[in-house]
């Protein structure tokens, strides 16, 4: 049972005071987020830089944090006690002093007066604090240690030696420089993020969600493993919008995994295959949660460039799920869902016009090339509207529910502005201190030269470096510590910051600590380590693909047409094979010997033509020993069934 602060139930506002302020202050963050993508300032004649429309909605997310956040993470948060009051007037007031007086204060940073240095050091307190209550400790440890360096960057040895700053310097540097707090993280969070987690809240409002589940399920439920495709199909949906594998985990799984539980799939397995479709929404076009647009500023290229590059390594990280998902339940002898847990092919026809949104979404994006901000706004309004004129399954939302979504949406982007603020520290310290340069330099080093040696050292530090953090965390970090290392011994910029954000999201899916994995088993009720060998198994592509695109681009759709055509046919052919091989079935079961040859052929089909000289042989030979291998197996599973007795 969760326990209360000592004389919290004594002392504090009650949550008919506090409550209704938090949702105002939620309301009103997300009005400002979407006055500002709409570009009101400039219609109204205001001047101002964008610093401090980042500084305004920080004032609104920290006191909002300290407002919903008990001290205790496990502790309920009924009375408000006094000093979490305190500490929401004084993070409103520190950071609309920073918003108010940038533009002067910004010029005075290297010659440090108090007016800089004081707010400066108050509000990276009050992140770190707010931080810690959203997300633990991990995240604000590793943001302290950077700090430290910052601080003392001189007394390291070697490569690793920095520039060490004044306390005052770096304090008033990290506040109103626009490398710091201030920086790309938050305008990409306090922008992009919003309105696409605006229109993922109107989308669960207007019954989007059971839209998408129940036209998964009467496109995949009649079919065998019906249950897990399900899974697979509505999980990468929302993971895509949500920005967080964990999230998508507990939002969509509640419904999933029981579900596939319920088809007699073991229970760690049920929990695995959510797990992964969950963290493939991260990966997966045409939204790609937060990170992706982040990597498109960081690359200083258009959003849908990364798009159409994510979009190939997305498509077979997902048909190697859904091929094991298939097979697993062949092999199991699980048949579809019965007739009478189907939804109405009727009533989901009515729900097309929520498709007709994301339509709206991808030609604004790609075809209008409007901001992705902006191209959200434009959906979620067409969302609204034919949600309003028709509903689905007869309910339509009600303008007080419509209007709810802003607050839901306000206090559901909290973790991730903290994180974005705090992300900003980490790049600060970078740029400052020369640790970025340093960092690369190490890396390119201790790797020799050699591409596939620093891809495999990236790859670890990659996954050792996301566990238990946040997907926006776990991105920004890599992208300014290894990227950049892969970048200097010849990787495609693009195919580098795919690469870490790919092994970086593998941090969920891979123990000792697999954040989206364990949230999984604890839904399933199944051993939390189990739980996270079996997702590994099934997100094995994600640790395979990667390396391929690095090597040949041609898999982000770099290259010639018929280059990149060839690759992408024997990539299906080799995801598919290896599939076979790691369910242990095709049209029957397959003995050791046989899988392992699957597997031969698998990645000889899996590995690009311009990979390396003569890829393109062994690509031939994967193909063709593998679909003759495939149709072997055919062939004998049919006079098997037919040898059987009726």
């Amino acid at each position: 049972m969760s326990q209360s602060l000592p004389g919290e139930a004594a002392r504090g506002l009650s949550p008919r005071l506090w409550r209704p302020v938090a949702d105002a202050l939620a309301t009103i963050l997300i009005l400002v987020a979407c006055g500002w993508a709409l570009n009101l300032p400039r219609e109204f004649g205001w001047s101002f830089y964008p610093q401090q429309f980042f500084a305004a909605i920080l004032a609104l997310v920290l006191p909002l944090a300290f407002l919903t956040l008990p001290a205790r993470r496990s502790s309920r948060r009924d009375r408000l006690p006094l000093y979490d009051v305190g500490l929401a007037i004084a993070s409103f007031v520190m950071v609309a002093y920073i918003a108010v007086r940038y533009p002067e204060l910004v010029l005075q940073i290297f010659s440090r007066p108090m007016a800089v240095w004081l707010p400066g050091l108050i509000v990276i307190g009050l992140i770190l604090e707010a931080l810690r209550r959203a997300t633990g400790w991990a995240l604000v440890i590793i943001i302290s240690v950077f700090l430290l360096y910052g601080l003392f960057g001189n007394v390291f040895p070697g490569r690793l030696q920095g520039r060490a700053q004044p306390w005052d310097m770096l304090a008033g540097y990290m506040a109103f420089d626009s490398n710091g707090i201030l920086g790309l993280p938050i305008s990409v969070a306090a922008t992009v993020v919003i309105t696409f987690i605006l229109f993922g809240t109107l989308l669960a409002t207007t019954g989007g969600t059971r839209f998408f589940t129940d036209a998964a399920m009467l496109l995949m439920g009649r079919f065998r493993g019906g249950s897990m495709k399900i899974a697979v199909l509505s999980s990468g949906l929302f993971g895509s919008i949500s920005g967080s594998a964990v999230a998508n985990v507990v939002g969509t799984g509640v419904i999933t995994i029981p579900m596939i539980k319920s088809d007699k799939y073991p229970a760690h397995k049920a929990g695995a295959i959510e797990a992964v479709a969950s963290t493939g929404g991260q990966l997966m076009p045409p939204v790609m949660g937060a990170s992706a647009f982040l990597m498109a500023e960081f690359l200083s290229v258009p959003y849908s460039t990364i798009v159409l590059a994510a979009l190939v390594p997305a498509i077979l990280y997902y048909v190697a799920l859904f091929v094991q998902a298939d097979l697993e339940a062949a092999r199991l002898g699980i048949k579809g869902v019965a007739r009478d847990q189907m939804p109405s092919g009727k009533g989901v026809i009515g729900g097309l016009h929520f498709v007709f949104a994301f339509a709206v979404l991808i030609y604004a994006l790609f075809v209008m090339r409007w901001q992705p901000e902006r191209a959200a706004l434009l959906s979620a309004l067409s969302l609204v509207l034919t949600s309003i004129l028709l509903g689905y399954k007869g309910e339509r939302p009600r303008f007080g529910q419509l209007f709810k979504a802003l607050s839901t949406t306000g206090h559901a982007v909290v973790e991730i502005i903290l994180i974005s603020a705090a992300s900003g520290l980490v790049i600060g310290v970078l740029n400052v201190t020369g640790l970025s340069f340093n960092l690369t330099y190490l890396l390119v080093q201790v790797g020799a030269g050699s591409a596939v040696l620093l891809l495999g050292l990236s790859a670890i530090v990659c996954i050792v470096l996301g566990m238990g953090l946040p997907t926006l965390g776990v991105y920004v970090l890599l992208a300014a510590l290894v990227a950049p290392a892969l970048v200097e011994v010849g990787i495609e910029p693009i195919a580098a910051h795919l690469y870490v954000l790919y092994f970086g999201m593998m941090s969920m899916i891979t123990p000792p600590i697999a954040l989206a994995a364990f949230a999984a088993a604890s839904i399933a009720r199944a051993d939390a380590m189990q739980t996270g060998w079996a997702a590994m198994r099934f997100g094995w592509s994600a640790y395979v693909i990667p390396v391929l695109f690095a090597f040949s681009p041609s898999l982000i759709l770099i290259g010639a047409p018929a280059e990149i055509a060839v690759a992408i046919v024997t990539a299906v052919v080799g995801v598919w094979l290896i599939s076979a091989a790691l369910a242990g079935y095709f049209s029957r079961r397959l003995t050791g010997a046989m899988r392992a040859t699957f597997v031969v052929f698998g990645f000889m089909a899996l590995v690009p033509a311009g990979a390396f000289e003569g890829a393109i042989w062994s690509d031939l030979v994967g193909v063709v020993g593998g679909l003759a291998l495939m149709a072997r197996e055919v062939i004998r599973g049919r006079r098997q069934q037919s040898e059987e007795p009726a």
